[in-house]
């Protein structure tokens, strides 16, 4: 997970404080959509008054991108763009999406390692030796070597406990 917030720290504060991102209609979009759509554009209710607040600290026009999981399950990106002087145009929300998505694109998850790579993993993990998980699934060391060096490629990871700890970090197992 990353984030970057350039927010004023008051606006930041308040927001935190009063509990806005439960009511914010923008969080709100971009949990349930895929896409882009301008604040004033947004068509969710505001019992908060979340937006008018934040035009009291110059965040008028602004824009939220959402970018979904690609499968059943996985990560979600959007970004909120604000500025205090105009609507955003076209040409520039195409770019911040564009932008948002290639960051999602790069951080997320694999989707190609096996069962059985995840299988190994998840006992590497569990502190279980190669020769223990190898009599636990009836296999070979070399079996599991080899899905472990296998799983070690997908996840870039130089070693069985880096991946480990990569694929915990994706939720993987």
């Amino acid at each position: 997970m990353a984030e970057h917030n350039a927010l004023p720290e008051a606006w930041v504060a308040l927001y935190t404080q009063r509990g806005y991102m439960l009511y914010d209609p923008v969080v709100r979009w971009s949990y349930e959509n895929s896409g882009a759509a301008r604040w004033s554009e947004i068509p969710l209710p505001d019992p908060r008054n979340v937006l008018a607040q934040a035009a009291l600290h110059g965040l008028r026009y602004g824009v939220a991108i959402a970018c979904a999981p690609s499968g059943r399950e996985g990560q979600r990106s959007f970004g909120s763009f604000v500025r205090s002087d105009r609507e955003y145009e076209d040409e520039e929300i195409e770019i911040l999406q564009s932008k948002l998505l290639r960051l999602h694109e790069a951080t997320a998850p694999p989707n190609n390692l096996t069962r059985a790579e995840l299988e190994a993993l998840s006992m590497v993990r569990d502190g279980l030796l190669l020769k223990e998980i190898a009599n636990r699934l009836g296999v070979t060391e070399g079996a599991i070597k080899q899905r472990l060096k296998s799983a070690k490629l997908k996840l870039d990871a130089k070693t069985s406990s880096q991946a480990v700890s990569v694929a915990v970090g994706y939720g993987l197992i």
